[in-house]
Parts: structure tokens; C-alpha cells; sequence
């Protein structure tokens, strides 16, 4: 199996961003700003070797992802695909809901009024689970079945991978912050959710993760 990396992208600012409200599955258009920001981590990545571009099928990701690679060095040769497996996490009943208000519903029963407290208190999993729990149709995503969905995506990477490759995936911030959680290699603090554009770098090797740097701004 190849050793390869994932330059993971933080999709531009969106207007439920600007508006603090839930975005998982539901999606909404880049906000100017966005696209600026956006534009400037093509700038950065633009002399990036990049064998494969891949966005989850949100807008949001996709419109990301087609800025960076129509600025990229390998604009001519990679085509953008989408992956669903690596979609933001679904929150169900919560989605469009404004988020300090959706997790304090989320928390309060165990404890924690904020999504800050619930990761401090009982891990970024919990979140997941927690808010399955809260959600009266139990729609929302549980953190078994996220994980389930983003080990398909990354199997699906290891097919079309070869050693020394680098893949651009424009995904999302919970999705992001949530495989540096699990495969983080540097202490980094996921408390603090990534920016809009900023830059994650994880390594796979031989199926195994390793997150290497995290919410790095490119400007």
C-alpha cells in the first residue's frame, strides 16, 4: 500500500459561517470573503504537484476545490472529483440551527452547556454521540457511523494513490478537526476548530493516519 499525503483544505467562509449556524449536510454558497480566502490558498498551493484533487460533494467544498486547482501547476492534467465519504458530520433535527443554541441542547443533559465543554469533558466523539441522542428523529450521525463513512473515503483514496503523492481534499471544519483528533502526531489543540481555507497535512502510510500540522493559514 502507498505512502502518500493529503493536503486537507477548510472549504472558504460560507454565509451559515458567518451567521454561527449548523452546516453539515445542508450547505450553503461561499460568501465573498469566502471565495477571497479561498483565492488565496490557490495562490499559495498554486506550485503544488498535486496527482488528485478531491472535495466532498457539498458546494462549498467543490467551488473550494475548482479555485484551487484552476490556479494549480497541474490545472490541465487533475479534474476535481467528489468524495461523500467526506462530507461534513450530519446533524440531523440540528442542521440551520444556531449552533450555541444546538449544543447547548446538545450538552446540557451531560453536563455541558457548550460544544467547547463537551469536548473538554467527555472527547470529540461524544459529540457525535450526544447529539444522535438529542435529536428527537435520531437522524444525526453517531460517531460509529461518521467513522464507518470516512474509513470508506480514505479506502477509496488508497485506490488510486501511488508513493510520494500528494492529494488536495477540500472538506469541512468538525471533519477535519475530527481526523486530527484521532490521528494527531503533534498535540495539536482541537479545540480550536480550522479556519476557513487553512491547511491540514496528514500522512498515509500503509493505511495509517498521521496528522503532521493543523490550521495552518495560507495566505
Amino acid at each position: 500500500m502507498a505512502k502518500y499525503q493529503i493536503y486537507m483544505v477548510r472549504h472558504g467562509r460560507t454565509w451559515f459561517n458567518r451567521y454561527n449556524k449548523m452546516q453539515g449536510w445542508s450547505d450553503t454558497p461561499l460568501a465573498p470573503d469566502g471565495v477571497e480566502v479561498a483565492k488565496k490558498a490557490a495562490q499559495a498551493l498554486k506550485d503544488v504537484d498535486f496527482s488528485a484533487a478531491f472535495s466532498s460533494d457539498a458546494r462549498r467544498a467543490i467551488d473550494t476545490c475548482k479555485l484551487i486547482m484552476d490556479a494549480n501547476v497541474n490545472r490541465d492534467k487533475v479534474q476535481p472529483q467528489k468524495l461523500m465519504e467526506f462530507r461534513e458530520q450530519f446533524y440531523g433535527y440540528f442542521e440551520g440551527m444556531n449552533s450555541p443554541e444546538a449544543w447547548f441542547m446538545v450538552g446540557q443533559p451531560h453536563g455541558a452547556s457548550t460544544f467547547s465543554e463537551i469536548i473538554a469533558q467527555h472527547g470529540l466523539d461524544a459529540t457525535k454521540d450526544f447529539m444522535k441522542e438529542a435529536d428527537p428523529f435520531h437522524d444525526a450521525e453517531n460517531a460509529e457511523e461518521y467513522w464507518t463513512r470516512l474509513n470508506k473515503g480514505f479506502k477509496k483514496l488508497d485506490e488510486i494513490a501511488h508513493d510520494g503523492d500528494k492529494i488536495l481534499l477540500v472538506s469541512h471544519g468538525t471533519t477535519i478537526r475530527s481526523i486530527t483528533d484521532r490521528y494527531n502526531a503533534g498535540n495539536f489543540d482541537v479545540t480550536e476548530s480550522p479556519r476557513n481555507s487553512s491547511l491540514t497535512m496528514l500522512e498515509r502510510d500503509d493505511g495509517f493516519n498521521r496528522v503532521t500540522s493543523y490550521n495552518q493559514m495560507l495566505n
